[in-house]
């Protein structure tokens, strides 16, 4: 027969597995033992246990080893300068669960989450999880070599954790998690990547597509996502060196076509944002060679050569805070003002960037391609504000995932009057883009002829809102 105390912590130990964070006279009433005796079998427990808070209102959970490992995952942030920082401790909490208090790493947090307890993992590491083409890309090197799922959609929250904190060195935004990837990242600073000379920029990002599309294991664009890379480049009058490429097919058929037709437009959208919005849009560049075009974007998360910023989503703000799933990107950031998340500004800006979609024909303005960023060296909560613009293109002209381009109707959206000052200067944004698309001789002729028909319809809206 087992002793008492034996008894005990088998019990409490069953509970805490599959109860969670709990206080110690929850714990004792569950246990059927005094309070005294739980407090006595949680501290012999040592690390095993995560404490939150003192004296009465402290609560207590199983901590959940990752991999067999069971310490606390460190977290650190590269600032603008270049230089890590520790910033908080990542505990993963059993059965599930996690915490990591946002004070100290400028993340919003909302009442329910001042604690920094969240019942998956903190939902900045969801912006951090490898996605997209270039997430498939990475899930497919690491699949064998850490035994994960190729696919990373099909990743756990102890996959993501798992993953990120063994080769997370990289990631959007200025986290890292874990002592082996923030020993990859002191690595690439000791011998940095070389950057690719300007005159060698078109060959050597031919072969980092051939590279890409190799891994990936299709060249195609599906379902309306370009394949890409990301490459360190030099160029003059740059703010960082630290570049992603989105590049079209080469063999010339009319799909291809139309890729390289959008990548162009894409380019111009955000030429026509950056001149004539008081928001600020990524800085982009097309190259052409070997049959493919080429859309460099600068990366607004990353400064200078080792300097990174923070990078939140809407997307991540919304699963955290909100819970849409989805919407216009103006009613989300107006329930974002309410919560103190970010300045009244936001939403007329928001919105402004939402009419721009309309008048272009952006039919992919999904919660992931609206982010935001903050001053990383404010001591307190942030506030956040619009990150740069990026992903804003007509993609209602994106052909199928089989090939197929199919006929596509332009029906611009006419504003409600409240919204009609927004709505105008999307419109005067919206010509800009039309016209230079039209004139543009790298774009194909019949799609020119589409952003000139489109030109002669918002003409036409003019007289009825102006």
């Amino acid at each position: 027969m087992r002793p008492p105390n034996e008894v005990a912590r088998v019990r409490l130990d069953s509970i805490l597995r599959h109860q969670g964070l709990s206080s110690a006279a929850d714990l004792a009433a569950r246990a059927g033992v005094s309070v005294p005796t739980v407090l006595r079998i949680l501290q012999a427990r040592g690390d095993d246990i995560v404490r939150l808070g003192i004296t009465k209102r402290a609560r207590y959970a199983l901590r959940r080893p990752l991999r067999g490992n069971n310490e606390p995952i460190p977290v650190y942030r590269i600032n603008e300068l270049g230089q890590g920082l520790p910033c908080g401790i990542l505990h993963l909490l059993s059965p599930s669960g996690s915490v990591l208090p946002l004070r100290g790493l400028g993340f919003p947090a909302d009442a329910a989450h001042a604690g920094g307890v969240w019942d998956g993992l903190p939902y900045l590491l969801y912006d951090m999880r490898p996605q997209g083409y270039l997430g498939r890309s990475f899930a497919r090197r690491a699949a064998d070599e850490l035994d994960v799922p190729a696919d990373p959609e099909s990743w756990s929250d102890d996959h993501v954790a798992y993953v990120l904190s063994r080769r997370g060195a990289d990631t959007s935004g200025n986290l890292i998690i874990g002592d082996d990837a923030y020993r990859l990242w002191l690595r690439s600073v000791t011998a940095p990547e070389p950057a690719i000379p300007e005159e060698q920029q078109a060959a050597r990002y031919m072969q980092l597509a051939s590279d890409a599309i190799a891994l990936a294991g299709y060249g195609s664009s599906a379902g309306g996502e370009f394949p890409k890379f990301t490459a360190k480049r030099t160029l003059a009058n740059s703010a960082t060196s630290h570049v992603i490429v989105k590049f079209s097919g080469s063999d010339g058929s009319p799909p291809v076509q139309r890729w390289s037709d959008l990548l162009i437009c894409e380019h111009l959208a955000l030429e026509a944002i950056r001149a004539i919005l008081p928001i600020p849009a990524a800085p982009s560049r097309i190259l052409q060679a070997g049959g493919r075009t080429f859309l460099e974007v600068e990366r607004f998360d990353r400064k200078g050569e080792f300097g990174r910023m923070p990078l939140i989503s809407l997307s991540s703000l919304d699963a955290a805070f909100i819970g849409k799933g989805s919407g216009k990107w103006s009613d989300l950031a107006a329930m974002l003002v309410k919560l103190g998340m970010v300045p009244d500004e936001v939403e007329f800006e928001s919105q402004l960037l939402w009419w721009v979609g309309q008048l272009i024909g952006n039919a992919d303005m999904h919660l992931g391609n609206l982010s935001f960023q903050f001053d990383q060296e404010l001591k307190e909560q942030a506030i956040l504000c619009l990150a740069p613009v990026y992903d804003m293109l007509p993609m209602l002209y994106a052909p199928l995932s089989g090939g197929e381009i199919p006929p596509r109707q332009f029906i611009p959206e006419l504003p409600l009057p409240r919204q009609i000052d927004a709505w105008k200067m999307a419109y005067v944004t919206a010509v800009a883009f039309w016209e230079s698309a039209s004139l543009d001789a790298r774009i194909s002729e019949p799609f020119r002829q589409i952003c000139r028909e489109n030109l002669e319809q918002l003409g036409r809206l003019r007289t009825v809102v102006f």
